[in-house]
């Protein structure tokens, strides 16, 4: 018998797994907080054998390297990625027992396309196909982006994926099931996937990449790509190198005084609290990126690299969450960190900022009489926007801010998280806004005109 657990690392939209048999198994692609995955081998009661990564990833640090130490496990990379530690090179067709008395063997698959490298892996028991691990490759219902790596090799490794999917396809059982890393969330994927669960024999008739020819699913792959998170640029060199150990032990502790010290000086002060709480009062400069949401992928997204960051919270417990999620793109040790609420963290003379909020029904009695500002991406707003609004994607605002005109400024974006955000950076450099705490679909309910490219 056999078993595989998935490990949801939800925050970043991407899973890992630990498959394995009564006394061994294998973790595939671990997240960089390694603790979690010992304690699902320990509930499981097995040792960690082996840890394969499926490729050198762009948009999270691994644990691979430091799971393979702790555990004494055998750490399997492909033998094209270039790496500066020591592992276990794979190449096409290699085969590892992983328990051998439940006869699981992991059979590797060069499935290139979201890598030149990337290597899929096939789970074996007594020699029959019993799940793939198919990383960035063949995802659920779509693929894994092929512009992450060089842009001059964009359109081949399209190409590339496109036969790594049907090479699956081939070779596997339709009952087969396929487990992705990516396509949850992930700006890794190529769009994102429906449903949690598939097999080979529901992508042969669903997934893009084996129902189209080779030219039309490139064209269409290509023509699709969406914006690429600034931090991804520092992930794969982190990953090649080696990453350190993660230290999840709490900040120091920062009071009022050192909060407005490390805001006089330029640095990142994050409250985490819900939307909410924050527009109704939080430190004047602070930002707010909910706990709640993507915090990693839109705080490592926006934020310049490497600068300090301090961390608000209304608890310890969200402060460790918070921690954790951030060492997984690699803001590994925040400069500082409170918890509390906003009248905890001002000083004795000084009172919280506050900014209101409304909704898109507010807004159509008015947006004729205030900036109106989209903070969605290109791909979102080209499905229809609000006629006369200014188009800064939020990835962008904090060195566009001069760019939004003069005047109250009402910011929205898709659902309200991001437009927290935007309201946040806005009310920090001392402009009049108001965030839209509303769904868009409600912009035409409410009466508002929209412009249809």
């Amino acid at each position: 018998m056999f078993f595989v657990d998935t490990i949801e690392v939800s925050g970043l939209g991407n899973r890992s797994y630990l498959a394995g048999g009564e006394r061994t198994a294998v973790v595939i692609d671990p997240p960089r907080d390694v603790d979690q995955v010992i304690e699902a081998a320990a509930r499981r009661g097995v040792r960690i054998s082996h840890v394969a990564e499926t490729h050198v990833h762009n948009d999270y640090v691994t644990g691979g390297l430091e799971l393979a130490r702790v555990t004494g496990a055998a750490y399997l990379v492909p033998a094209a990625a270039r790496v500066s530690f020591g592992r276990v090179p794979v190449d096409d067709g290699d085969r590892t027992a992983i328990d051998p008395g439940a006869g699981l063997v992991l059979r590797a698959l060069a499935t290139p396309g979201h890598t030149p490298h990337h290597t899929s892996y096939v789970l074996e028991e007594n020699g029959t196909a019993v799940a793939a691990f198919t990383g960035g490759s063949l995802l659920i219902g779509t693929v894994g982006r092929p512009d992450l790596v060089e842009p001059r090799l964009t359109e081949h490794l399209a190409r590339a994926q496109h036969a790594s999917a049907h090479r699956l396809a081939s070779e596997l059982p339709d009952e087969t099931a396929v487990l992705p890393t990516h396509g949850f969330g992930s700006f890794c994927s190529s769009s994102q996937a429906e449903g949690g669960e598939t097999t080979i024999g529901k992508e042969k008739v669903s997934n893009e990449a084996l129902t189209r020819d080779v030219d039309t699913f490139v064209a269409d792959l290509l023509a699709g790509l969406d914006d690429v998170p600034a931090y991804y640029t520092h992930m794969g060199p982190a990953n090649a190198a080696g990453p350190a150990p993660v230290d999840l032990t709490p900040p120091a502790v920062a009071d009022a005084d050192e909060i407005a010290a490390r805001l006089a000086a330029g640095e990142w002060v994050v409250d985490l609290r819900n939307r909410v709480a924050f527009a109704e009062g939080h430190v004047a400069g602070s930002f707010n990126f909910e706990a709640e949401g993507q915090l990693a992928t839109y705080l490592a997204w926006l934020i310049p690299w490497g600068k300090p960051v301090t961390l608000l919270a209304d608890s310890p417990d969200r402060l460790a969450a918070a921690q954790r999620e951030l060492v997984r793109v690699g803001i590994d040790r925040p400069a500082a960190a409170a918890t509390g609420g906003p009248a905890d963290r001002v000083r004795e003379s000084e009172t919280p900022a506050s900014f209101p909020r409304g909704t898109f029904a507010d807004l159509a009695g008015r947006a004729a009489d205030v900036v109106v500002l989209d903070v969605r991406r290109a791909s979102e707003r080209s499905d229809g926007y609000v006629e006369g609004s200014v188009h800064i994607p939020i990835h962008t605002l904090p060195r566009r801010i001069h760019e939004v005109p003069e005047g109250e400024v009402w910011v929205h974006c898709a659902g309200g998280m991001r437009a927290a955000i935007a309201a946040s950076l806005l009310d920090a450099a001392g402009r009049d806004v108001v965030a839209v705490d509303d769904s868009f679909e409600a912009a035409e309910k409410a009466g508002l005109d929209l412009r249809i490219p």
